[in-house]
C-alpha cells in the first residue's frame, strides 16, 4: 500500500485530499500543528513545520512514498506578516531538508504554491508562462517557497502546483464565498462585501485534490501546474447564483474597510499543461459547489 503524507491535513484542502487518497487506496499519515480532531482514520502526528527535529524523527518513522505539502498560512489578510513567511517558506525548507535527512527519497513530493503570486496579469487566461507579480505579502511568500524550492531540485522530485480560487463545504468564514454563502443560509439581511467587480477562477474542492492525486501518480517532477477550471466568474455572478439556489435575497453593501487597496481584479487560469499530463477532469459549475455548500454543514 503507497503511503502518502500529507502536511495540514488538519486543514480544509488536507482533509478532503485525506478523503481522495485513502478512496484511492492510499495509506494516509496527516502532519498538523494541532489537534487534529477532523479526521481519525488516519495515522497522525502534531508538528509545526517549524520544529526541524521533529520533522525528521517523523519522515524517518513514516517514511512516505509521496509527500502533499499543504501546510502554509493561507488567508490572504492575515495579520502576522511574519507568521506568514516564516510558515509558508522556513516551514517548507524545512520539510525538504526533513526529508533529506531522512535517508528515504519519496516518488513525489507535491509543493502547494498559489495562483496569487501571478497578480494584476495583463494576460487571459494566466498559463504558467505568465510573470510573476506578487501584490501582497501571502503572494511574496508562495513565490519566496518556489523560488527556494528550486535549491532541492536536483535531489528531490517537487512538483508544484499553483492553485486558484477553490472553495467548499468546510472552508473557514474567512474566505470569501464561505462568508456569502452563510450570509445567505442565515437570510441575512445585510451582507457586506468589498470589490465586487472582481473576477475570480472558482474550482470545487473536491476536482482539486482529484487533480492532486493524479499528480502525485504520474511520472512528473521539477515542473509548475495550474490548478484551475479555466472559467472566471464576478462576485455579481456569485450573489445571482445564490439568491437562485435560496430563494432569499439580502441587501448588498460595500463595506471600505473591506475594499483592498492592492485588489487583484482578474484571476482566470488555463489548466491546459496540467491536463496534457493527467487527462481532462470534468470541472464541478460553480453553482452545484455553491449549492453543496448551502444545503450541508461540515
Amino acid at each position: 500500500m503507497t503511503t502518502a503524507l500529507i502536511t495540514g491535513i488538519n486543514g480544509f484542502t488536507g482533509y478532503y485530499l485525506a478523503q481522495e487518497l485513502r478512496t484511492a487506496g492510499y495509506n494516509v499519515v496527516g502532519l498538523s500543528s494541532t489537534e487534529i480532531v477532523q479526521d481519525a482514520s488516519s495515522v497522525n502526528y502534531i508538528c509545526n513545520v517549524l520544529d526541524r527535529e521533529k520533522l525528521v524523527n517523523i519522515l524517518t518513522q513514516v517514511k512516505p512514498d509521496v509527500v502533499v505539502h499543504l501546510a502554509a498560512l493561507a488567508f490572504v489578510a492575515h495579520e502576522d506578516v511574519d507568521a506568514i513567511y516564516r510558515t509558508n517558506v522556513v516551514g517548507t525548507r524545512n520539510l525538504l531538508e526533513a526529508i533529506i535527512k531522512s535517508k528515504h527519497i519519496p516518488r513525489s513530493v507535491l509543493l502547494a504554491s498559489s495562483a496569487n503570486i501571478y497578480g494584476n496579469a495583463l494576460i487571459e487566461p494566466i498559463d504558467e508562462m505568465v510573470t510573476a507579480a506578487p501584490a501582497n505579502d501571502y503572494a511574496v511568500s508562495k513565490l519566496s517557497m518556489e523560488y527556494m524550492a528550486h535549491l532541492w531540485l536536483d535531489r528531490l522530485p517537487i512538483t508544484v502546483v499553483r492553485p486558484f480560487n477553490y472553495t467548499g463545504v468546510g472552508q473557514s468564514l474567512n474566505f470569501l464565498i464561505p462568508k456569502i454563502v452563510d450570509h445567505f443560509k442565515r437570510h441575512a439581511h445585510i451582507l457586506e462585501l468589498g470589490n465586487l467587480d472582481v473576477v475570480r477562477d472558482f474550482s470545487d474542492v473536491r476536482s482539486v485534490v482529484q487533480r492532486y492525486r493524479l499528480l502525485l501518480e504520474s511520472e512528473t517532477q521539477g515542473e509548475v501546474f495550474n490548478v484551475c477550471s479555466g472559467e472566471g466568474h464576478s462576485l455579481l455572478d456569485v450573489l445571482q447564483i445564490m439568491r437562485e439556489v435560496s430563494g432569499h435575497d439580502p441587501e448588498i453593501k460595500v463595506n471600505p474597510a473591506f475594499v483592498r487597496a492592492n485588489e487583484v481584479h482578474r484571476l482566470v487560469g488555463s489548466g491546459v499543461k496540467l491536463d496534457a499530463v493527467i487527462g481532462k477532469v470534468p470541472a464541478i459549475p460553480l453553482k452545484n459547489t455553491l449549492q453543496w455548500m448551502f444545503d450541508h454543514t461540515f
